[in-house]
């Protein structure tokens, strides 16, 4: 992920809870439900998500505390990563090589009944975690190392309009939000600080990044050189790229590729790891510095793979997080888990 300083302070009175009621997922049949309902998403034409614990794989597994999590971003500082519950809004953190992972933010705490992407800011004594909220419409700020709240900022939809998926914090200090129902790129500029409203950085309305049926803009990242955001739409598995200066949107060319179910994504110098969710794999993509073009280079799968939704690069090593989404409302596969496997 890209980590550079975001500023925010603010003491911030109750907020009113709101409730997460869908996933970063590829179409409306994908979406998540809450934990209490009986209705199980329908699966596309994909492997069945194994346990992650499988004993056919050498991934390394990262057990998370509790039951009922349905796990969904994650996000890395060094050898420190944090994973978010879309069940309850709880934030887990842990160490790479202990796999024992510890609670970190309650569930339901600073009004985050939800939460979906992460990004975090290690440099120059920051310690950020943004937190996106999903149908929530709204987005944390913490100190990653004590975990105080440091602002709250809120698109104001209500969450049949609104799904804020994936944050990616820019070399510049701003924090960018996807949202995949809303045709919005959402933006907290760095010198934001206090309680306030999102800011609308870019409305797709009208560009090339058409939205339809299912989850639209999902994950994000920034481009090498540093002058563009690239995100995916899982509706399509197209990606799109961004200007940050002038706000163009325009298809990324793939060479008549497609990610279909893209989901989460983690830019690494050259290459771009997507998490293609119901497909049960990553594919990577040998991706421009401008973010113009780029080539899909192959594919990385993994028996402990458990409908994956995202992945933070770590050591030479990706952290994958098996969210099960395809079991809600059914019989998980318990303790949830994060795997890490061999970057390649």
């Amino acid at each position: 992920m890209n980590r550079t300083r975001l500023s925010a302070a603010v003491a911030l009175a109750g907020a009113t809870a709101l409730v997460l009621t869908s996933c970063s997922s590829s179409s409306e049949e994908g979406q998540a439900t809450p934990a209490s309902s009986s209705a199980a998403p329908a699966s596309s034409s994909t492997a069945p998500s194994s346990s992650a614990a499988s004993t056919s794989s050498n991934a390394t597994v990262y057990t998370l505390p509790g039951t009922g999590v349905f796990p969904e971003g994650i996000t890395a500082d060094d050898d420190t990563f944090y994973v978010s519950s879309t069940s309850d809004g709880a934030i887990f953190r842990g160490t790479v090589g202990n796999t024992t992972v510890e609670p970190f933010l309650p569930g339901g705490q600073d009004g985050r009944t939800g939460a979906a992407g992460l990004d975090v800011d290690g440099d120059d004594d920051e310690n950020t975690l943004v937190v996106a909220g999903g149908a929530t419409g709204t987005v944390w700020i913490y100190d990653a190392e004590s975990g105080a709240l440091r602002g709250k900022f809120t698109n104001g939809l209500g969450q049949d309009a609104t799904f804020l998926n994936d944050v990616v914090i820019a070399d510049n200090g701003d924090a960018f939000i996807t949202d995949s129902r809303n045709p919005t790129l959402w933006r907290i500029p760095a010198s934001a600080t206090g309680e306030g409203q999102l800011e609308p950085f870019v409305d797709f309305t009208g560009s090339p990044f058409a939205y339809g049926e299912g989850f639209n803009a999902n994950g994000i990242v920034e481009a090498d050189d540093d002058n563009a955001l690239v995100i995916v739409q899982s509706s399509t598995g197209n990606l799109y790229r961004v200007a940050r200066d002038s706000k163009a949107v325009t298809q990324v060319d793939l060479g008549g590729a497609t990610l279909q179910n893209g989901d989460g994504m983690e830019m690494e110098d050259d290459t771009l790891y997507v998490v293609r969710n119901r497909d049960s794999l990553i594919a990577t993509v040998d991706l421009d510095d401008d973010g113009n073009r780029g080539r899909v280079t192959g594919e990385i799968t993994d028996p402990s793979f458990a409908y994956p939704t995202t992945v933070a690069d770590v050591d030479d090593q990706l952290l994958v997080v098996n969210s099960q989404f395809d079991k809600r409302g059914g019989t998980p596969v318990e303790p949830f888990t994060v795997v890490g496997v061999t970057e390649r």
